[in-house]
This record gives C-alpha cells, structure tokens and sequence, in this order.
C-alpha cells in the first residue's frame, strides 16, 4: 500500500515536472517569434506623432488619386507594443521598427531637423507620401543616418529646398521618391550615380535641373523604373542611353528636342514602357526602332504630322498593348499592325479617310474629333472584346450596324456629332453593359426603341439634336443608375404624365428635354421622384475606369451643351460631380410652376424659359439654395418677384424677362448684382436697375421664417461655385 502511495506521487510530481517544462519551453518559443518594440524606438514615434496636427486635407491629394486616408496615428498608444500600431512594421526577431508607412495620414506640421524620427536607426522603408509637412526641408543630415534605407517615399508631401547630398549616400536604396514637391536647385547625376543599386526613381514634378556634363563614365546598371515629369528639361537626356536595364521611362511635360545624333547613337533595348506626352517634340523618336519589346508608347499632345511612318510598324509588332498618339496633327491612318493591341488613342488629330479596322484584341479605340467619311464597318463588330468605342466629332454617315448594340462588353459608346441617318438599332444585347450611350448631333429618326432598357447598368444617355419623332420614354424610369438624360432638341411630343412608381428616375442628376413639343403641365409627380436632386450624392464618380491588362484606363464622361440663358455650356466631370440641372425651356408646357420644384435643394441650375406658364413665380423656390442660374423667360408669368429669391446666395444668372411680373423689384445680395436684361420685358416691373420708379411701392414682408432658418444653419460662402 505504501509503495502504491510512493508511485502516485511520483507520478504526480512528473506530470508537474512536465507541464512547467512545456509551459517554460512554449513561453521561450512566443518570445523569439514575437520580440516587441524597444522602448526607446516606441517613445521616438509617440514624440514623432506629437509634432504633428491632423487634417484631412493635407493628405486630399490622396482622394483624388482614388487612395485611403485617414490617421494612421490614432492607433499609436503609449504602453502598447508599436510592432502592433497602424504603418508599423518590425523585424519578428529583434523586435527593431524596420518600416514606417505614413502615406496619406492626414499629417500637418514641419519636420525639423531633431526629430525623433532619425532615431529609427534600423528604418528600411519610409513611406509619409500625401501629407503636408509645410515646406520642410529634407534634412541634410539626419536622413543620411538612415543607413540601412532600401526604399524611400517622400512624394507629395510639401518638401522644399535642395536635395541633400546625404540621399545619395544611401547606398543600399532601390527606390527613391522625391515627386510633386517644392524641390529646386541641380541635380548632379555623378552624385546620382552612387547609388547603384538603385531600381526605381521619381522626381517629377520639381523645379530641378539636371547637370549630365560631366567626365565620368556612370552608369545605374540596376535601374529599371525612371520619371522625371515636369521636370524643366530641354533636350533629350543622352545620358539614358548608359541604363541599358531601363523598362519605364516617363519624360512627359518637358520641352523636349530630338536630334539625329540621339537617334544615331540610342538604344534601350529593354524598355517596355515610355511616355512622351506634351514634350514638343515634332517626329516620332527613330531610336524606338530598336525597342523590340515596347508595350506602351504614349507621344499625346505634341506636333507630329502626317501619318505613321513605316518603320514604326515593326515597333513592338508582337507586344505594344496600347498607343497613344492623341492631341497631334496625323493625317492618314494606312493600317494598324500591333496584333495584340488593347488601347489604342488617336483623338483629336486630323485624320482622314475611312475608318480603320481594328486588332482583334482592342478594348479600348477612340479616333474623335478627326476627319473620317464613310460609313461604320460592321467588320467593327468582330472586336469581341471592345469596352470602349469613341468615334465622335467626324464626318461618318449611314445607319448604325444593328450588331454594335449586341456587343456584350461594351461599356461607352460615344457616336455623337456625325451625320448618321436611319434609327436607333432595335434590339440591344440582354446582358448589354453600356453605361455611357452618346448619340447626339446626328440625322436619327423614327421612334425610341424600348430595347434600351435592358441596358441595366446605363448612366448616361444623350439623344440631343436629331430627328426623334416619339412621346416621352416613360419606360428610361426603370434605368436604376441613369444620371443624365438629354433628349433636347428632337421632335418629342404630347404630355408627360405622371409617373407609375415613387422610383422613376431617382437618380438623375441632369434632366434635358429642351427644344421639343411637349405640352400641358408641367410633370409634378416625377419631379417628386427626383431624389437625387433632393440630396445629391457626392461620391458618384462621374468617368468609367476600366482595368485592361494591368492598364488603369478613364473615360471621363462629357455632358450637355446645358443651355443657360441662350449659352451652351459644354458639360465636364466637373459638372456631374458639382452640378444638378434641368432644362425643359422651348416647349409648349402650360399651367402653373408646381411648388414642389422647391424641394430640389441640390439644384444647380433650372430653365423653364420659352413655355406657356402662368400663374405666380413660387415662393417654395427660395429653397433651392445651390441654385446658380433660373430662368424663367418668354413665359406668362404674373405677380410679384417673391422676396425669397433673395436668400439665392449662389445666384449667378437670373432671367425674368418677357413675362407679366409686377411691383418693386428686389436689391438685396444676389439681385444687386443683375442688370436690366434679366427684367425687361415685364411692363409692371419698376425701380432699379429698371429705369420706371415704382409711384407706390409697397412694403415688402420679411423672408418667411423657414427661409431665414435655412440660411442661417447653411451659413455664407464666397463665390458662385462656378
């Protein structure tokens, strides 16, 4: 008994043994997989954050860019391990901060000469991009204690001054990013060529010089990635003919001049990417001829004339994937060899004959506002892939092949201002994608087809100026994501009634059926239904951006002309982003303005000119405090100005002319600013800027008390926005 009682003690004093032995062997292990930060590299960023005020715009730049920000900071605490906080990363051995990614955090402040960020010894990517540090200079000194720095991002971020000598001491960098700040002075490229292993440079978008005249026989054999944007260069850097290994090179925005010696003596045999875009230049750079491998080329907006010369074809004959000779003088297009070509930009030149046939694998093709004749292919349609097709602004004639509106992934289709004749192709695709459909100025007749609607994913419909012959396209309404629709200056007719459903066209943003024949009342129910223009939504991005083979490809969207006050307006992203409008001047609409207008507080811009509207201006139009330009011209209509007009702050352009209003009219804020065009006409109307004195002006009751609160939470902003 009492050996059994020795052996379960035993037994028991093992399993304790072996339990500390596990817990001690696993406590060791967690310690080596996951050292924390030391404390003196957690207290120099908790001193580094403090240095810094946060403001969300100073890192703006990254919205733009379509990028996150916010505080990265915030997650800092004092007390917890900085291996765990936002933008930190640390070595799992040791425990040491070996990169800091700030970019786009919303920092604001100087960073001076002592800050504690240099004390990060064992940084080896720096990352504060997209924030505002105030003109700060990049320290002379103490970045170049930064010794074991592979990577270092600075872009954006308002640097001033010169570019230290110590940067290029780094000797371990493979990428170095200084762009879009206030840099100056020369940049000695025999400096430069200390950092040999150096893979990708950026200083674009500086005001530097560049000083190559040197001795020395340099080279970066390691380079692969250079842009050097705006960078005030004058000729062609012969230098870039020693970084053999150079696949991107971005030159664009500098006054550049091509010889026959760079010709002569160039080649960059590995380049795969360049960029020449608005650089002066007049011929097409001869040294491309031995860039076999070339896969993008963009020569946008510089003086090249008369067409593509042959030798060009050969030019990555099997792997140029997109092309962009847009904004140039070219004149003839003989044919379009680059077989697996994906984007392909000639708009704006001058382009004659007959339009191209396109490489199978093209998704993206615009050639307007050039000089084409003909008519359009259908051979067009075996571009299976095509998301993108612009042929607008040319001289194209005959009927629109009916297999255009069943190509499944096409996103834009952009056929306006031509002198196509015949009718809308009955019957689009069931899975069609077409978000943009532009068919303006043209010779269409006959009616709408109702095909449209399968179009699900539609934002943009332009119909204006042709020959439609139909009543109102109730049926657009079921459009979910329809922000603009203009079908001005057509032969549509008869009423609009009202709409079936509180849905119909709560989207839309831009409504144009001006110049037709439509009559009686104006349409109140879907003016009710109009949510968008109740509150619009700020976030809409107004272009198309589509990824083709790891290319970022944007088609902005262009609006209008929207008419204000017999000025077409020609419409811009700006304009879908800031502007809400509707314009249904120059029909035969007849009654009264229905109150309800009054509840499109996002409106920008409202022209019922050139109807047969009676009855009072509506108060309830003192709401629409965005409003920058009313017209209500060539009208019937009677009464006083009503002084709620007056609380229109933005009100750039006002027209009341040729009505039957009465009484004083109003000189406060926005009306002291309008001469006697926005008033004649109106045999009632007195006092200034009207030359006829009221002979008993009446006193004017004060802003109702809704108005006067609705300015006051709105407040007071300078400027017509426009």
């Amino acid at each position: 008994m009492e050996c059994l009682r020795n052996v379960n003690q035993f037994l028991c004093l093992l399993l304790l043994c072996l339990n500390f032995q596990a817990t001690l062997s696993s406590s060791t292990y967690s310690s080596l997989a996951t050292q924390v930060c030391s404390h003196e590299e957690s207290a120099a960023l908790i001193q580094f954050k403090r240095s810094f005020s946060l403001d969300k715009d100073a890192s703006k730049e990254c919205g733009h860019n379509g990028i996150l920000s916010y505080p990265k900071t915030d997650s800092w605490k004092e007390g917890t391990d900085c291996c765990s906080w936002d933008g930190i990363s640390c070595d799992n051995a040791t425990g040491q901060v070996i990169a800091l990614d700030l970019s786009c955090s919303w920092l604001y402040g100087t960073i001076p000469s002592n800050s504690s960020l240099f004390l990060l010894r064992h940084l080896q990517k720096l990352k504060l991009a997209y924030n505002d540090f105030h003109n700060s200079m990049i320290s002379p000194d103490q970045f170049g204690q930064l010794a074991n720095l592979l990577h270092l991002n600075l872009s954006s971020s308002g640097f001033s001054g010169l570019i230290p000598n110590s940067i290029f001491n780094l000797m371990n960098l493979t990428y170095l990013d200084l762009s879009s700040n206030n840099l100056s002075g020369t940049l000695e490229l025999n400096m430069l060529s200390k950092l040999q292993n150096l893979e990708g440079l950026d200083l674009s978008y500086n005001t530097l010089s560049l000083n190559s005249d040197i001795d020395v026989d340099y080279t970066l054999p390691n380079l692969q990635y250079l842009q050097l944007v705006s960078c005030n260069i004058s000729e062609f850097p012969h230098f870039l003919s020693r970084f053999e290994g150079l696949q991107h090179l971005d030159l664009s925005y500098n006054n550049l001049s091509l010889n026959s010696d760079i010709d002569l003596n160039y080649a960059l045999p590995n380049l795969q990417y360049l960029r020449l875009s608005s650089c002066n230049i007049s011929d097409f750079p001869h040294f491309l001829s031995r860039s076999e491998g070339l896969q993008h080329l963009d020569l946008s907006n510089n003086r090249i004339s008369g067409q593509i010369p042959k030798w060009m074809w050969d030019v990555g004959k099997d792997s140029l994937s997109l092309l962009n000779l847009s904004l140039n003088s070219l004149t003839h297009l003989e044919q379009l060899p680059w077989k697996n070509m994906n984007i392909l930009d000639l708009h704006s030149n001058l382009i004659q004959g007959s339009l191209p046939i396109l490489p199978l694998d093209t998704r993206y093709f615009s050639i307007s506002n050039n000089k084409l004749t003909g008519e359009i292919n259908s051979f067009i349609c075996n571009v299976k892939f095509l998301s993108v097709l612009d042929l607008s602004q040319n001289f194209l004639v005959g009927i629109i092949p009916k297999c255009l509106a069943k190509l499944s992934n096409l996103l834009v289709l952009n056929l306006g201002m031509n002198k196509l004749n015949g009718t809308i192709p009955s019957t689009f695709a069931k899975g069609c994608a077409l978000k943009y459909l532009n068919l303006n100025g043209n010779l269409l007749e006959g009616p709408m087809t109702e095909s449209i609607k399968d179009c699900r994913s539609l934002e943009l419909f332009d119909l204006g100026k042709n020959n439609i012959n139909d009543t109102f396209p109730h049926w657009l309404g079921a459009l979910p994501g329809l922000r603009v629709l203009i079908l001005h200056s057509n032969s549509f007719h008869g009423s609009i009634y009202g709409s079936r459903t509180n849905h119909s066209f709560q989207n839309l943003q831009i409504l144009d059926l001006s110049n037709n024949n439509f009559c009686g009342p104006l349409p109140a129910s879907y003016i009710k239904s109009l949510k968008q223009m109740m509150h619009l939504d700020q976030n809409f991005v107004p272009y198309m951006e589509e990824h083709i083979n790891n290319y970022s490809v944007i088609y902005d969207y262009s609006t209008g002309p929207i008419r204000v006050k017999g000025l077409d307006m020609i419409g811009s992203a700006k304009f879908l982003t800031m502007y809400t409008g509707i314009d249904l001047s120059s029909n035969k609409f007849e009654g009264e303005i229905p109150r309800i207008i009054g509840e499109l507080s996002s409106l920008s811009g409202l022209n019922l000119s050139h109807n047969r509207l009676s009855g009072h201006i509506p108060s309830s139009l003192g709401n629409l405090t965005n409003l920058e330009w009313l017209d209500l011209s060539a009208n019937a209509l009677t009464g006083m100005i009503p002084e709620e007009l007056v609380g229109l702050l933005f009100l750039a352009v006002l027209n009341l002319s040729n009505n039957q209003l009465v009484g004083p009219v109003p000189r406060e804020k926005q009306f002291a600013t309008f001469d006697n065009s926005s008033y004649e006409g109106n045999e009632g109307l007195c006092d200034c800027p009207l030359s006829r004195p009221c002979k008993n002006p009446e006193p004017r009751s004060p802003p109702s008390l809704t108005l006067m609160n609705s300015n006051k939470i709105n407040g007071y902003k300078i400027g017509f926005g426009w």
